[in-house]
């Protein structure tokens, strides 16, 4: 009588991914711990933390290897990281007006303390664009109707401007606007002239009685070509009127003329 082979069993040749997968997935828990505890906004870091768990509960180990290098698990549990190479999904680049303008957030901070209660009257509007930070006076704030002669009771607030504006050294370019309702006084024969002649009012006052260098700023009019609000409206035009203070960022300066190493701020007074 013929003698009955003995079928050998089959030997498991991916034991080892398992092992593997623990690693990893202790390797992720240790970065993921290591990014929260780093951050300053505890908030966004809870919220992290609290998304990788919930995203690993209830997983098998293959689950969460292909998770964590970036695949997805077919219908028998294999996954197709490994196709689709670690690092899975292409990760979003970085902004680079983030980065551009980085070096101005601790200011833009600064500003929104500081003027709280000119922001909160809405005679000041403080934001941060890719040319630089933006501190927007109202020109009621400023400006009698018509005129170019800085109200006195606006010095306190361009002091505390320029007391930043002196923390940095970023040059700083001032832009007068206006609503698109033609003027024409003796003084001014358009809004092009009265635009102007309010940024080079704000840039005289910067320079003579706050100290800071002439070299650092420049002057632009722009009259109404450039409104943030509707002028069909009177609250529209109300907002058209206004000096933009603007912080430049690397961004920004490009569109400036190259210019030698400012000069030293004078003392404040």
């Amino acid at each position: 009588m013929a003698r009955r082979k003995k079928v050998q069993a089959h030997t498991n040749h991916e034991r080892w991914l398992i092992s593997y997968a623990d690693f990893i997935t202790l390797l992720f828990a240790f970065f993921v711990v290591m990014f929260a505890s780093s951050q300053a906004d505890k908030g966004r870091a809870q919220q992290m933390s609290d998304a990788v768990k919930k995203a690993l509960e209830g997983q098998s180990l293959s689950q969460r290897f292909a998770a964590i290098l970036g695949g997805t698990p077919d219908n028998v549990g294999k996954g197709n990281a490994m196709m689709r190479g670690p690092g899975g999904a292409q990760k979003a680049p970085v902004e680079k007006q983030d980065l551009k303008t980085a070096e101005l957030v601790p200011s833009l901070k600064m500003l929104n303390q500081d003027l709280k209660t000119e922001i909160a009257s809405g005679a000041v509007e403080v934001r941060m664009e890719a040319r630089g930070l933006v501190v927007s006076f109202k020109q009621a704030a400023v400006f009698p109707s018509g005129e170019d002669v800085i109200s006195p009771s606006s010095y306190g607030t361009l002091g505390k401007l320029a007391v930043v504006i002196a923390r940095l050294p970023n040059p700083v370019r001032l832009e007068g606007h206006t609503d698109s309702i033609p003027i024409s006084t003796a003084r001014f024969h358009s809004n092009w002239e009265l635009s102007a002649a309010r940024s080079i009012a704000i840039m005289d006052l910067l320079t003579t009685r706050f100290g800071l260098a002439r070299e650092r700023l420049s002057i632009a009019g722009y009259a109404d070509v450039a409104p943030i609000a509707s002028n069909d409206t009177e609250a529209g035009r109300a907002r058209n009127r206004r000096v933009d203070v603007v912080i430049l960022s690397e961004q920004g300066v490009i569109s400036e003329p190259n210019n030698q190493q400012p000069a030293p701020d004078k003392p404040l007074n």
